[in-house]
């Protein structure tokens, strides 16, 4: 059984997965199992913000890869590895898996690593130069299903303050 399958639920067989899948589940699977799985779910909770807008950008790709080779401390190739497994599956299967996935994360990790996810998912939100009422929801139902408050979700928000687009028109309409 890969990595696909035993942890996202998808793929039953090898057949079941198209052949670029199962390259990249090989590879991740050479990892110590604990560390695929923290791998594997850092990864999808920032494809899930990526894709709250129902698209997946370049520049939030790179900014996943950027996140977890330096916040989450991954090497390059790993990274890369991560996010390609992880844009597919959140593209494929997205919400019907968040959940679990989030929860898992939680399950397996200090409020520490939450806390490094949380900002992670923030700089792929912010990748495009804005994050968006779209992805502001996603990342507070991520805070939640992290075992985050509400306000402590806004905290960490705001240092992307420039960047949120609802306190962006809010600045317009003083302007004017």
């Amino acid at each position: 059984m890969s990595l696909l399958s035993r942890f996202f639920g998808v793929g039953d067989s090898a057949s079941d997965e198209p052949e670029s899948l199962r390259r990249i589940a090989v590879e991740l699977e050479e990892l110590e199992p604990e560390r695929a799985r923290f791998l594997a779910a850092f990864a999808y909770v920032l494809a899930r913000v990526a894709h709250a807008d129902l698209q997946v950008d370049a520049s939030e790709v790179a900014a996943m890869q950027r996140t977890l080779s330096e916040l989450a401390d991954l090497p390059e190739a790993e990274a890369r590895l991560a996010v390609q497994i992880a844009v597919h599956q959140t593209v494929a299967i997205g919400a019907s898996h968040d959940y679990l996935v989030t929860r898992e994360f939680r399950r397996m990790t200090d409020k520490s690593e939450r806390l490094r996810l949380m900002r992670c998912v923030l700089a792929v939100a912010a990748a495009d130069d804005v994050i968006s009422s779209e992805e502001t929801a996603e990342v507070l139902q991520i805070g939640e299903e992290l075992g985050f408050t509400r306000p402590e979700v806004y905290s960490l928000r705001l240092e992307y303050r420039d960047k949120i687009a609802e306190l962006r028109l809010l600045d317009g309409e003083r302007r004017d």
